[in-house]
C-alpha cells in the first residue's frame, strides 16, 4: 500500500460534495458488470478492474478520477496502479458503494 494513503482515498461524502459543486471528474466503477447491474452510482462509468490497463489512455486523458468498487479494496488497488503509471489524480472512494449507500444515497441497493 501507498504511504500516502490519506491522499489516495476520498470519502463518499467528499465525492458527493464534489458532485454538488459541479466539479469536473470521472467516476469509475471498477466492479464486475453484474455488480454494476445490481447497484450503481448515477453517471459512473463501468470499467471492470481487469480492463483498467487496456483503458489507460482513456483514463489518462480524463482529468481527475474517483474509482469505486463494493467495499473499496479493488478501487484502491486500481488507484495505486494508475498512480504508478503516472496518473497522479486517481483516487479511491473509501468503503465503496456499500458506504455510499449507507452515508450518501440509501436508494442505492446494498448487496
Amino acid at each position: 500500500m501507498s504511504e500516502a494513503l490519506g491522499d489516495i482515498q476520498i470519502s463518499p461524502r467528499e465525492v458527493q460534495q464534489m458532485r454538488t459543486r459541479g466539479e469536473n471528474f470521472l467516476l469509475v466503477d471498477v466492479r464486475e458488470p453484474w455488480e454494476h447491474d445490481a447497484a450503481r452510482i448515477e453517471d459512473s462509468l463501468l470499467i471492470p478492474l481487469r480492463e483498467i490497463p487496456e483503458n489507460l489512455s482513456l483514463l489518462a486523458g480524463a482529468g481527475p478520477l474517483v474509482l469505486y468498487c463494493h467495499h473499496g479494496i479493488r478501487s484502491l488497488d486500481a488507484a495505486e496502479w494508475l498512480r504508478s503509471q503516472g496518473i497522479g489524480n486517481a483516487r479511491s472512494m473509501s468503503g465503496g458503494i456499500e458506504r455510499w449507500s449507507a452515508e450518501v444515497d440509501p436508494r442505492v441497493p446494498r448487496y
